[in-house]
């Protein structure tokens, strides 16, 4: 393939200083963010506890993190590749993972700071419209830094590796989606427990209000929220941006050659652009609900990042494929390259649109399903699970099916072209991130608008106007929360889904390179391990494989957040043992404790889910061969989705009918009604906020390693003089050490029902000095 035109070259240059100039909006509305009113002394005084909770959490995980980036730098080198492909490799994988983890940091940093000026702003004439703009910008900031970064990498190692540039994007994608996972497990497990932790002292035992400082678990809940939504989901959204981008260059460059890697940056470059737009436009007029706006938001954004990527496929692509070099793969393939680009992009962006309607149906307070939800309250905890459940496995068929339709659309564009329909896939995907700035926006602004209601609770210095106010907008936040989440889930296929078509290139590129392909080894076994057939028997044990292993990855996180949050339940029952002060407001809680359980806990779990989620497809590849390998990473993308789905659907419905019960409906708080919907929404925090959103980035992990390790599975396997023994012994010791991390967490979560157990039976004997 020759090498990029200087046309080319020009465009990635522009486009990187378009990167730039996101980034120079991210600090301009950063500024707007922190010029707001900062409340109180009181307002501060907590404000400052959550900040350095956060802080201190955040540079612990990044601290032991960085261990771990260091040993998978230099394991990349020992992967096959020409020198300087495997060294930019490397170094690449450093550059996603640090880009990954500074998104989330800075999403941590300046949620804690935007929370206390929400809070502030209740109390202000138009309150409403202030508070949900300040929250808004901030998630606009985090946005842009997304979209900046993103494109900024993909841009330099283009501009430097020129046509090597995807193979070393892998790197890239693969550094920003490990060091995602790893804080969305990590953070989802800290603000679940304390959350969990929280409810179930705080408002079914001793019956005080949610953010009551009294409760020994709320400075760590407030700062769970920042360190697993703001910092998880902006690292989660950054590496689905970094790993879709990745995708679409290596099926770009295999399907359309040189148009076919510069066009999605072009359309990721619009991106930044439409986000610039969507943030600025998102504005509540009046007493408008803060949903309309944002929706109204996010439509004109999809509008205009759709129409603007249709006249830019129209002025940069040739009229016929016959006119690009590097399109022999695709066959016979007939239309004008142009409106099938185009229309893939359009199909991405109504995905968003629809996956936001869907969401919003099954999760918000006003729609039928919550409310559905909130009325089986009447009947006992039991039925409020059951019909949560109800509503998760229901939206997840529908979600996966308008998903399976877009994907089905973007193959009837290709006119049934397999490489072109795997190529457009990954259009379509970059159609959906042209949304991804107002999608952060939507998101952060949950958080942000959850803890300035905790911190106006905890202050009691705010009206009880002001205090409807951020209710409000709390609510809003829970929906936007699930919405981003449905939104990701899309984004997380798509770019699976292309992954998997990169896979295969690399598989092909592999066997090429050897010259005399699979049949020519005579081996019938090998034949079989080379095999993508779904009726090989050895194929279809890798699909049952992949979707095991998204139900274990999830059954780890789920049962970590239990461990955690049975540790918080007993520290603060404790606390109000032996602190009878704290319920007359004579002594202070000793926070600080809860925050040290839910950060020794959750760090603790790391290792687990990114061990399992890097050396389950190494055993697999080397075991059994690509082709159940290919199974394997199917499996995961079907299970994945419909898992993350259910979870993440299910968890908001329970949310949000606790919130229709403490507005007053169904008995309100402090009634049994309230108390089953406590026990819904407990369930459902671990659910939609752990394990659910990790699912994520666990698939486009195994896909990338998947990736990286194919040309050394074949390498092994049908080469002549292939060494079976080495393929064996290495799948062999990959299995053993993901099954030994999941050996390790069964044996601590056996010493931690021990000391719970222990520390119960301590309550037990002290039942009658319980407050």
């Amino acid at each position: 393939m020759p090498q990029l035109g200087g046309t080319s070259l020009v465009i990635v240059a522009v486009i990187a200083l378009v990167a730039v100039g996101a980034l120079a909006v991210a600090v301009v509305l950063r500024r707007q963010v922190l010029a707001a009113d900062e409340g109180s002394p009181r307002m501060r005084d907590i404000a400052a506890a959550i900040q350095e909770g956060a802080s201190a959490y955040l540079g612990r995980q990044l601290r032991t993190l960085a261990l771990f980036a260091g040993i998978v730098f230099l394991l990349l080198f020992a992967l096959p590749g020409e020198g300087g492909v495997r060294i930019g490799r490397s170094i690449a994988f450093l550059l996603g993972a640090t880009f990954s983890a500074a998104i989330g940091y800075l999403g941590m940093w300046l949620a804690v700071r935007a929370n206390l000026r929400v809070a502030a702003a209740a109390d202000k004439p138009a309150g409403k419209e202030i508070g949900a703009e300040i929250a808004f910008r901030t998630g606009g900031v985090v946005g842009m830094s997304v979209v900046g970064l993103g494109l900024l990498g993909a841009c330099i190692v283009v501009l430097v590796f020129r046509v090597d540039a995807p193979a070393v994007l892998e790197g890239f994608g693969f550094g920003a989606a490990l060091l995602a996972m790893f804080m969305r497990v990590g953070g989802g497990i800290f603000t679940k427990a304390a959350d969990v932790g929280a409810d179930l002292v705080g408002k079914v035992e001793q019956g005080i209000p949610e953010d009551d400082p009294r409760n020994a678990a709320t400075i760590a809940d407030n700062v769970g929220d920042n360190v697993g939504d703001c910092a998880g989901m902006a690292a989660d959204l950054f590496e689905s941006y970094a790993v879709t981008l990745v995708a679409a260059l290596i099926l770009g460059k295999a399907a359309l050659g040189e148009h076919g890697m510069v066009f999605p940056l072009i359309v990721t470059a619009i991106g930044a652009l439409v986000a610039v737009v969507g943030v600025w436009l998102t504005r509540v007029r009046g007493t408008e609900s803060g949903l309309r706006a944002i929706y109204r938001g996010f439509a004109l954004s999809a509008l205009l990042g759709a129409v603007l990527a249709a006249i830019a496929a129209f002025l940069y692509l040739p009229g016929s494929f016959e006119e690009m070099p590097g399109t022999a793969v695709l066959g016979d393939v007939s239309g004008d390259p142009r409106l099938i680009v185009a229309g893939a992009v359009v199909i991405g962006v109504v995905l968003a649109g629809v996956i936001l309607a869907l969401t919003g149906y099954y999760t918000g307070t006003t729609t039928r399903p919550t409310k559905h939800v909130a009325a089986t309250t009447r009947t006992g905890a039991a039925t409020v699970v059951l019909s949560g459940i109800g509503v998760g496995f229901e939206s997840a068929v529908y979600t996966a099916g308008v998903i399976a339709a877009a994907i089905c659309g973007v193959f009837l564009l290709a006119s049934g072209s397999i490489w072109l329909s795997l190529f457009l896939i990954a259009v379509a995907g970059c159609g959906l991130l042209t949304t991804v700035g107002v999608i952060v926006a939507m998101d952060t602004f949950g958080p942000v608008s959850d803890n300035a209601q905790g911190i106006a609770e905890m202050s009691g210095e705010v009206s009880p106007e002001g205090a409807a106010i951020l209710t409000d907008l709390d609510a809003v936040g829970n929906t936007t929360k699930a919405i981003t989440k449905g939104i990701a889930i899309a984004t997380a296929v798509l770019a699976a889904t292309a992954l998997f078509g990169s896979y295969a290139d690399a598989v092909s590129s592999s066997l090429r390179s050897l010259g005399t392909g699979v049949a020519a080894t005579g081996d019938a076994l090998v034949a079989a391990m080379m095999s993508y057939e779904i009726i090989s028997p050895i194929t279809l044990v890798g699909v049952i494989l992949g979707a095991a292993t998204v139900f274990l990855f999830s059954g780890l996180a789920v049962d970590a957040v239990t461990r955690a949050a049975g540790a918080i339940v007993l520290e603060v029952r404790r606390q109000f043992r032996t602190m009878p002060g704290i319920m007359t407001g004579e002594q202070r809680p000793e926070y600080g404790r809860v925050v040290d359980i839910c950060t020794r806990d959750s760090l603790r779990e790391l290792a687990t889910p990114g061990l399992l989620a890097a050396f389950a497809p190494i055993a697999v590849g080397f075991g059994l061969g690509v082709g159940p390998l290919a199974g394997f990473l199917a499996g995961a993308i079907a299970c994945g989705v419909l898992m993350a789905v259910f979870l993440a659907n299910s968890g908001g419905s329970w949310d949000n009918a606790k919130k229709i019960i403490e507005d007053g409906e169904h008995g309100g708080k402090g009634s049994p009604e309230h108390a089953a919907a406590v026990i819904g929404d407990t369930i459902g925090d671990p659910f939609k906020d752990t394990a659910g959103p990790a699912i994520n980035p666990l698939i486009k992990v195994m896909n990338l390693v998947a990736v990286l390790v194919a040309p050394a599975v074949v390498a092994m396997s049908a080469a002549e003089g292939a060494n079976h023994v080495a393929r064996v012994g290495i799948a062999v010791l990959a299995a053993l050490v993901a099954g030994g991390a999941v050996l390790a967490s069964r044996l601590r979560a056996t010493r931690a029902d021990r000391k719970n157990n222990l520390a119960a039976a301590a309550d037990a004997e002290h039942a009658d000095q319980l407050v």
